[in-house]
């Protein structure tokens, strides 16, 4: 499948099954309007979840790039958009200097040629082709949040040397967050929003059977059992489906 043509919801949620992602219909409803509608899709939940696999399995069933750009205290603008290759920049200035008739040879040494795309860029520029996954928006700060609402609200930017570069298409976005603060109201608005929980008993040994492939019933169900009961204590960190899984595949590697 290419582009963003899901006829259904229904559709989508089979063709994201055959690409081991296990969505329920309140997902696949989410997933599908954000890319029918042309929305960013807020995902929010425990870590481990299956939060950031969205946009993996979505890229994948569409056909498209998948560009991922990871969320981190501290993170600016510039590390998210672009910046300039100085090294180049340098040894482009050096030649210049050796060459008689320098003023007639000098070339812009702010073009294309010299600007390194950061993710949210290279998005831009792939528009339509592209799913672009922002992960864990919480980590980042409040000025970088309100940044990236501006982004996400025109799909363009201005690059004061070259000039305005907007998408011809949106890309599909995928936002995650594991609510360790809490997001704007401003970003929430702009976004479709879908909270994650952990999975049900028979949700989860699906998912562990479509992911290790190779684990036989009986065990599969001790594991997820086991897991469910682990989720239902009192711990600061309760395990994700992505700890079920590396649980299941460590325990066949062990043959055990």
């Amino acid at each position: 499948m290419s582009g963003s043509a899901l006829a259904s919801v229904e559709e989508l949620q089979g063709g994201l099954r055959r690409h081991a992602y296990l969505a329920d219909r309140g997902l696949s409803t989410a997933i599908y309007l954000a890319v029918s509608l042309g929305r960013p899709l807020l995902l929010e939940g425990e870590a481990g979840v299956g939060k950031t696999e969205v946009a993996r399995a979505l890229a994948e069933l569409l056909g498209r790039d998948l560009i991922r750009l990871q969320c981190y205290e501290g993170i600016d603008a510039g590390q998210a958009l672009y910046e300039w290759n100085y090294s180049r920049q340098l040894i482009e200035i050096r030649a210049l200097q050796s060459v008689e008739g320098t003023a007639a040879a000098v070339r812009d040494l702010f073009g294309p040629e010299f600007l390194v795309e950061r993710p949210l860029l290279a998005a831009i520029r792939a528009g339509d082709r592209a799913v672009l996954l922002i992960d864990e928006l919480d980590r980042a700060d409040d000025e970088f949040e309100a940044f990236l609402l501006e982004v996400l609200s025109d799909f363009a930017v201005t690059i004061p040397e070259i000039g305005r570069v907007a998408a011809d298409a949106p890309p599909a976005v995928i936002v995650t967050s594991n609510r360790t603060r809490e997001l704007h109201d401003a970003l929430k608005r702009r976004c479709l929003y879908l909270w994650i929980d952990y999975p049900d008993f028979e949700r989860e040994y699906e998912i562990l059977r479509a992911k290790v492939p190779r684990i036989n019933e009986k065990l599969a169900g001790q594991v997820c059992a086991l897991m469910q009961q682990l989720r239902r204590e009192d711990f600061y960190k309760k395990p994700g489906i992505a700890e079920t899984i590396d649980w299941g595949a460590a325990l066949m590697a062990l043959h055990k």
